[in-house]
């Protein structure tokens, strides 16, 4: 099943792969799978790591490109879906993934259990 990650994931993924299940890294490098990751993401860890909340590895983001993961830009429509959403969850960043998750058919890889409610597969990194 094709799979948006989640800024957590998207970093692990690329340059932790051992803080995640040994499910799920096999789902990620399945060759039938295609891996999204969002522009909200990219925001979410840079402003982090700008607040130095986050120390985010040299070259994070050619990383993604290199591994063959598909960049999702955030457009005026998923911002709009993302707003209205049923408020189980406030964060920004997370409102998105769930609207774009919905608008690209795919799943979500995450740790987060606040996205649950949003019915939206889940793979639980």
């Amino acid at each position: 099943m094709n799979t948006l990650l989640d800024s957590h994931a998207l970093l692990w993924a690329l340059h932790d792969p051992k803080r995640m299940r040994k499910e799920a890294v096999a789902a990620l490098r399945d060759d039938s799978t295609t891996v999204f990751y969002s522009a909200a993401s990219a925001w979410e860890l840079e402003l982090k790591a700008a607040r130095g909340k986050l120390s985010l590895p040299n070259g994070w983001l050619e990383a993604a490109e290199s591994a063959g993961f598909i960049h999702v830009a955030v457009t005026a429509a998923s911002a709009r879906a993302s707003a209205r959403l049923p408020w189980h969850h406030a964060d920004p960043f997370d409102r998105m993934l769930v609207a774009q998750a919905a608008e690209l058919g795919c799943r979500i890889a995450t740790r987060d259990p606040l996205l649950r409610p949003y019915g939206i597969a889940l793979l639980e990194v």
